[in-house]
């Protein structure tokens, strides 16, 4: 038993970085920028945010479990530009939001996660993916009918998770679970087939409370999110599990009310975070630009 342990703990801590060996105030990114402060009320427990593809210079953002299953494109004034109500969905626990590939590689989608699970009670988590519409349209609100249902379980035991990444080249989607330390990335490999999937553990960072991430449109970096640090990888042309064993890079964040929302600008030239509002706070959509690459 005594060996088993020992070659345990050499694999748990050769498979992951050590979080006293993480370096803090990386100057790859500059410190915050104000684009636009918070005010809609419609807007007011956002826990997901997303570049758009088709759309330069606007947000995909959506509010929390209890609110309407609509996503909102938005510009970086805060101004709603488009409202997509999901038909026939309940917004559970909506807590992270990607824009990726998908079916037609012409195409660009919206993946959005119902994956939270505060009391870790739900066997199923599910990803809604529809094709990313256009600005500009007649209407400023839409129903979207046309969507897949992509139905998960991690694997092992039940989670709460409140963080997705899609990778642009593979197709691959990594989940990542917060109320516990370490934390787990868990991945659905595509092509994902029918029925109920199963997302399998391929890293484990010795983290908590991680509440957002992102991966850069070319997929070489990575971005992930507490309530008090950003944390960056690059992955430097590797799978996402290889690349995550890497010690991250600390990132220069401004303190948010409740920040859950992070996502990388399309075209890498900086990342956005949005927090929750909070009353007696002001909540403001940050930029972070890149100082060099």
């Amino acid at each position: 038993m005594r060996i088993v342990m020992i070659v345990f703990v050499c694999f748990f801590f050769t498979s992951c970085f050590d979080k006293k060996s993480i370096s803090s105030d990386s100057d790859l990114f500059k410190t915050s920028k104000q684009l636009a402060e918070l005010k809609n009320s419609k807007l007011e427990e956002i826990s997901g945010l997303a570049a758009s593809a088709i759309n330069p210079g606007l947000l995909w953002v959506h509010n929390d479990s209890g609110n309407p299953a609509v996503v909102y494109l938005v510009d970086e004034n805060l101004n709603i530009r488009l409202s997509c109500r999901l038909k026939g969905v309940k917004n559970r626990d909506w807590e992270d939001i990607a824009v990726g590939p998908g079916p037609e590689s012409n195409k660009r989608y919206v993946y959005v996660a119902d994956i939270g699970d505060n009391n870790s009670r739900h066997d199923v988590k599910y990803i809604y993916r529809f094709e990313e519409p256009q600005a500009g349209l007649k209407s400023r609100e839409v129903t979207i009918s046309a969507f897949d249902t992509l139905a998960f379980k991690l694997s092992g035991e039940k989670k709460d998770t409140e963080a997705i990444m899609v990778h642009p080249v593979t197709q691959n989607i990594y989940i990542i679970s917060k109320r516990e330390k370490p934390v787990h990335v868990y991945e659905l490999s595509y092509p994902f087939g029918n029925g109920i999937l199963t997302a399998h553990n391929v890293a484990t960072l010795p983290l908590s409370q991680i509440v957002g991430a992102d991966i850069s449109a070319d997929g070489e970096e990575i971005l992930m999110k507490d309530y008090d640090n950003v944390y960056y990888w690059d992955a430097k042309g590797r799978p996402v599990g290889e690349a995550l064993k890497d010690n991250p890079l600390v990132l220069h964040y401004t303190e948010e009310p409740q920040g859950e929302a992070i996502g990388f600008k399309t075209d890498g030239s900086g990342f956005y975070t949005l927090s929750e509002t909070v009353k007696g706070e002001r909540t403001f959509l940050f930029y972070y630009e890149r100082n060099s690459r």
